[in-house]
């Protein structure tokens, strides 16, 4: 579908998508948010909306905010698209018709715009074009900006997800593994659908994290962090899976904010109900984040829900300390 126009100012304008973005958009927006990283600390789009940008599996609606004029002599340029200047944009991942969970909203000013009504322009929009009591909003970092447009469309906090954070190179004690399960590592195209079927069966409780795909799983395979050679396996002797712990290392870089050294990343870990309860968890983290350090990482970190009192307890056992929060904001019961 086309762009439409839907707001204007004599500063910037707002255009609209209700299919993927072509290439040049989908480019834009990826530097709008990393530029927006490395201003802030935190990643405006969660990887789930990347992916989805990226395929166009899902339904999206996508505000796009460009300058009208270009920016001040001497002030920092936006990204530049087509003629027009991207200053902001909001991705609204709708909820799929046979799924039970909300659609998520995530929404990015580039910092050099910021409190000049852009943000709040966007959310307008996609509360006037969409069904807004079927999404939750992320604010990666607990902003104060996205808690004060989150109270103006009537939002709450609903959800906490902690980023832990463990320091050191020195391994971890590693605990036996339960009597006859043994760790392998992933084979892509032989372990694909097993996976998906034992991630389906550990995360049932957890919209987001269990109803993963192929699609979904090929997408992250085809990035350049992706390492068979980090996701561990928990397999019994006639290789049913009974848990996994996936691994990611974000590489070091340089932006204008300085050096940042490489960090690993507990970046899931699933156990089968049927195998909980007998340490296989604490077997797969140990695993994992001893991988993590063996990669002369500067740390390891991970996500948790808040609320996931006994996640947090291992965690907390094992080095880890909280970092930073973000914040799901649903519909005010």
């Amino acid at each position: 579908m086309s762009d439409a126009d839907t707001t204007a100012t004599t500063d910037w304008t707002i255009r609209t998508r209700t299919s993927a973005p072509t290439a040049e958009q989908l480019e834009a927006i990826e530097a709008l948010a990393a530029g927006a990283a490395a201003a802030d600390g935190n990643p405006p789009l969660s990887e789930q909306t990347l992916v989805e940008l990226r395929t166009g599996s899902a339904d999206l609606f996508v505000a796009l905010a460009y300058l009208a004029e270009s920016p001040a002599a001497g002030a920092p340029s936006p990204v530049s698209l087509d003629g027009a200047d991207l200053v902001g944009v909001a991705v609204a991942v709708l909820p799929k018709p046979t799924a039970d969970g909300p659609g998520v909203l995530e929404l990015v000013v580039h910092p050099r715009f910021r409190c000049d009504g852009i943000g709040g322009a966007l959310a307008d929009v996609v509360a006037a074009q969409t069904d807004v009591q079927l999404l939750r909003a992320w604010s990666h970092g607990q902003h104060d900006g996205a808690a004060r447009l989150a109270e103006r469309h009537g939002f709450e906090p609903v959800r906490e997800l902690w980023r832990m954070r463990l320091s050191g190179h020195t391994a971890l004690d590693q605990p036996e593994l339960p009597a006859g399960v043994r760790l392998r590592t992933f084979v892509p195209g032989h372990d694909d659908q097993k996976w998906l079927s034992a991630n389906a069966e550990a995360f049932a409780h957890h919209p987001e994290q269990g109803g993963l795909t192929l699609t979904d799983l090929k997408a992250r395979m085809a990035e350049d962090w992706f390492d068979p050679a980090g996701f561990f396996l928990a397999v019994d002797d006639e290789d049913n899976v009974l848990g996994y712990h996936w691994t990611k290392v974000h590489p070091a870089a340089t932006d204008e904010t300085g050096e940042h050294a490489a960090i690993g990343e507990v970046y899931v870990v699933g156990v089968l109900p049927g195998a909980q309860g007998g340490g296989l968890g604490r077997a797969l983290t140990v695993a994992g984040v001893n991988y993590l350090l063996g990669r002369d990482v500067h740390g390891v970190m991970l996500y948790v829900d808040a609320d996931n009192t006994a996640a947090v307890k291992l965690y907390e056992r094992l080095g880890f300390t909280r970092w930073d929060v973000d914040v799901m904001f649903g519909p005010r019961a």
